[in-house]
């Protein structure tokens, strides 16, 4: 599997995808915000968290307007396979890759902690590996993880069966609980919370690992 992670200024996260990718097995180039095209043959993108831009604008609106996001849209428009983690979930909103918005956390506060997700399905490319209802401990930090949308978006996101994660106990008043969303055709992801945080030993929880070996599976298989 040959990926890339995107860069903007103020990611943070970057390194992180990167290793868990990496880990489970795929071939990781890192690509800089403003170069006009990624390197040919990828198969997957991913967004990493941080906080692009610093977040100067909205969360992810000025990353949404860098060169290398006309790159990313072309590779989903294709049929590539894209995920985006926290900044990287508001950077695909924001671009129009996903549908719905992050707003400001319902308490008005950073949140930085471990939380409990609800495995909602597993017919994705990011899922398949764990069991639908499976709750996993993953971490979260963010101050603008409320994912909003109108109700016809959430009623068609629930009945299509693209609600990816929920929270087992909503920390920032995201609608109906939602963590993690699915494009249309599910081959793109948005989450707050971050699986690299829990992907190995060292972080003393792999409830994360899953994610990314899903991930291997679902491209070698395809």
């Amino acid at each position: 599997m040959k990926a890339a992670v995107l860069q903007f200024p103020g990611s943070n996260c970057d390194r992180d995808m990167a290793v868990a990718l990496r880990n489970a097995g795929a071939d990781v180039t890192m690509v800089w915000h403003k170069d006009a095209q990624l390197p040919e043959g990828l198969d997957i993108v991913g967004v990493p968290g941080g906080f692009s831009y610093g977040d100067y604008l909205r969360c992810g609106a000025i990353a949404a307007n860098s060169p290398i996001t006309t790159a990313l849209k072309a590779h989903v428009e294709r049929g590539g396979y894209a995920f985006g983690i926290c900044n990287g979930f508001q950077v695909l909103t924001e671009a129009k890759l996903l549908p719905g918005a992050l707003l400001r956390n319902q308490g008005v506060k950073y949140i930085c902690n471990t939380q409990e997700l609800i495995v909602e399905t597993t017919d994705s490319a990011y899922t398949s590996e764990y069991a639908q209802g499976q709750r996993i401990q993953i971490p979260i930090a963010h101050h603008d993880g409320n994912y909003t949308a109108d109700k016809e978006t959430l009623d068609r996101l629930e009945g299509e069966g693209r609600v990816a994660f929920r929270y087992g106990n909503n920390p920032n008043g995201s609608d109906r609980d939602i963590a993690g969303i699915l494009s249309e055709n599910r081959r793109v992801l948005g989450m707050m919370p971050h699986p690299e945080r829990a992907a190995e030993a060292a972080h003393g929880n792999e409830d994360g690992k899953a994610f990314f070996t899903s991930l291997l599976s679902a491209v070698v298989s395809a």
